[in-house]
């Protein structure tokens, strides 16, 4: 019995169910993986089967091997159920499977075999230096995936949008995804990921991760010294230098003079042992990279055995060893002492001075009073009119 169906466009002819006398049921592998292909049978009355590839091939016929692919295995052959194994399966094995059952009429169906290509772990290549001012182009690339895979720039947890280039390689598909960022000096060494996602991997992804190359020039600082220097001391100055690339080379030299006999280099590091006041001068130092060049300098002031006491007054890089000097060996503490104790002393005299003119100023009134009655006593004798046998009397008035 059959039933017909009629539509504008097509008809078609559908059996009822237990007509059908063979099944095929789809597979979904991974490359590299294992398939199962299996055909089921229906009132299977020991007739002929046969498989074939999509190549319309036989690989087997009535459970015999009819192709010699030792990856083909006949696994199971019973009057419900055959069944092969296909093990490390590429993309060229995908296709149909046919499984055919040959009886009064042919009957067959086919079992359709996909192949999942995982993207492999990305790759980052750089389409332009990253300079300090300028910008990065980097380009996340998965060569080979089935379907395409889905690639993804991230960093601090955002994404960054890139631009997506899509290529058909027959079986396959290459995914790439190019991005340009802005770069400053302070971006070097940056965490970026570029990760690849894909159904083939469940929910995980392939993750690439990269860390930022920034080029720039470089700096220079000369480390100084702590402390004053005198004359056969040693001198030890460090020349700390950054940049990218890191300059291979430091030079040392002496503005407006050769450096000192006694000057030893190592690295970056200048050495003068036994200092002489004929070492004074500025010192240099100067890096270069492919990005340009810096230099620092540094003063050296070298002080004989003064008894007075210096005080540092600066100590930076151009000039650590400026001093002043202060010529009093007696703390300050003492001077203000003494200066107090004259300052008093002098008041005193002061004092003690008019004190003595005021007593002088009373004393000389005094004697003037005496001489008042000394003229009175003149008056009586001149009245009373005393003799010269009572004696001369002079008297000053």
């Amino acid at each position: 019995i059959c039933f017909l169906f009629f539509s504008p466009s097509f008809f078609w002819i559908v059996q009822p169910l237990y007509h059908y006398a063979v099944q095929a049921e789809n597979v979904t592998v991974l490359e590299g993986g294992t398939a199962q292909i299996s055909c089921r049978l229906q009132n299977y009355d020991g007739s002929i089967v046969v498989i074939q590839n999509p190549r319309r091939q036989t690989l087997f016929f009535n459970g015999t091997r009819a192709l010699k692919d030792d990856r083909f295995q006949m696994v199971l052959f019973t009057q419900r159920l055959v069944r092969i194994t296909l093990t490390n399966v590429s993309v060229s094995d995908e296709g149909g499977y046919f499984c055919q059952l040959y009886t009064d009429s042919t009957h067959h169906q086919v079992a359709t075999l996909s192949v999942l290509v995982p993207p492999e772990t990305p790759t980052v290549e750089v389409k332009q230096e990253a300079v300090e001012g300028g910008e990065a182009e980097l380009t996340c690339v998965s060569p080979r995936s089935k379907p395409a895979a889905t690639l993804r720039w991230m960093r601090k947890g955002r994404e960054i949008a890139g631009v997506v280039s899509l290529q058909d390689n027959g079986k396959t598909f290459s995914v790439s995804s190019t991005i340009r960022i802005p770069v400053e000096r302070k971006d070097d060494g940056a965490a970026l990921s570029c990760e690849a996602f894909h159904p083939a991997l469940n929910g995980q992804k392939r993750i690439r991760h990269y860390r930022l190359d920034v080029y720039f020039a470089p700096t220079v600082r000369i480390v100084p010294p702590a402390g004053i220097l005198r004359e056969g001391d040693s001198l030890t100055l460090t020349c700390s230098v950054t940049g990218n690339p890191l300059p291979r080379n430091t030079q040392w030299s002496k503005i407006n003079d050769t450096l000192p006999e006694r000057a030893e280099i190592s690295g970056t590091t200048l050495q003068i042992s036994r200092l002489s006041q004929s070492h004074n001068g500025t010192y240099l130092c100067q890096a270069q990279n492919d990005y340009g060049r810096a230099a620092d300098h540094y003063t050296l002031l070298v002080y004989g055995d003064l008894p007075t006491h210096t005080i540092c007054l600066s100590c930076s890089s151009s000039d650590p060893g400026a001093v002043v000097e202060t010529h009093s060996a007696v703390p300050y503490a003492v001077i203000g002492g003494v200066l107090a104790l004259l300052v008093f002393t002098v008041i005193c005299v002061l004092i003690v001075t008019i004190w003595c003119s005021v007593r002088q100023k009373g004393s000389y009134l005094t004697h003037e009073a005496s001489g008042l009655d000394e003229h009175g006593e003149v008056q009586e004798a001149f009245l009373n009119g005393n003799d010269a046998s009572q004696g001369k009397k002079e008297y000053l008035l």
